[in-house]
């Protein structure tokens, strides 16, 4: 077998691809730093895809900034505007639905999502949460993690659903709990790795390599655990 044919069995050399980049919408509510990490990516073009809005329920989130900064249109949406979170939510995805995305990604978007409008979206909304889910869901993880004692702690990508980080785990970066360890240098730590995960698996997703069946997450039409981030920030 020649190196060629060799490289093109092996996932860290993908096939080349003529299909259209991956469509993204990015909902943000803070900072936007996992917004970030997939714009640097797609302009150093290692992923194939484009970020065609960025939408938020902040009018200061600084994501939105971000994405104007970048060219890309971005939007936010006030909840006190609306009666109830459905009806937020019905206004929200009907602007995101506007700029067709393929992908809709929730990098750091802390609003829970109603169930109609995850439901119309099956598969095609992901978020990216500071924990090993299915451990420490919610907000400040990273003091759970410490709380709780474990020697490990790290991110997950998963499907969303109407529960609270509760869709079936697409992809898992992890990280040791260091002696001496506080919220801080331990949320660094997991930083470091949650970047790459998402770019990485956005990656796949985009490749169709990822897909949601049922209720189950499946990896090149095979059912399984989580991918694991490897050191080489490549799925293990």
């Amino acid at each position: 077998m020649s190196a060629s044919a060799d490289r093109s069995s092996d996932s860290r050399f993908p096939i080349p691809d003529s299909r259209p980049p991956c469509r993204i919408a990015a909902l943000a509510s803070g900072r936007g730093s996992n917004l970030q990490a997939l714009l640097d990516a797609i302009d150093g073009g290692s992923l194939a895809a484009q970020v065609v809005g960025v939408f938020s329920d902040r009018s200061k989130a600084v994501a939105l900034q971000r994405a104007r900064d970048a060219g890309i249109p971005a939007r936010s949406l006030s909840p006190k505007a609306f009666a109830s979170r459905a009806a937020f939510d019905a206004a929200l995805f009907d602007a995101i639905d506007e700029v067709q995305p393929d992908l809709i990604v929730c990098a750091g978007y802390m609003r829970l999502i109603s169930g109609g409008a995850v439901d119309a979206r099956r598969g095609r909304i992901i978020n990216i949460h500071p924990s090993l889910l299915p451990a420490f869901k919610g907000l400040h993880t990273h003091q759970q993690a410490l709380d709780a004692g474990v020697a490990e702690h790290g991110a997950s990508v998963h499907f969303v659903t109407p529960d609270l980080d509760g869709g079936p785990v697409i992809a898992q970066a992890r990280v040791p709990v260091l002696p001496g360890d506080d919220a801080d240098t331990l949320a660094a730590r997991v930083l470091e790795r949650e970047h790459p995960l998402l770019v990485e698996t956005v990656r796949w997703l985009a490749a169709d390599r990822i897909a949601l069946a049922e209720d189950a997450v499946q990896v090149d039409g095979v059912a399984g655990p989580p991918l694991q981030l490897a050191a080489n920030q490549r799925f293990a």
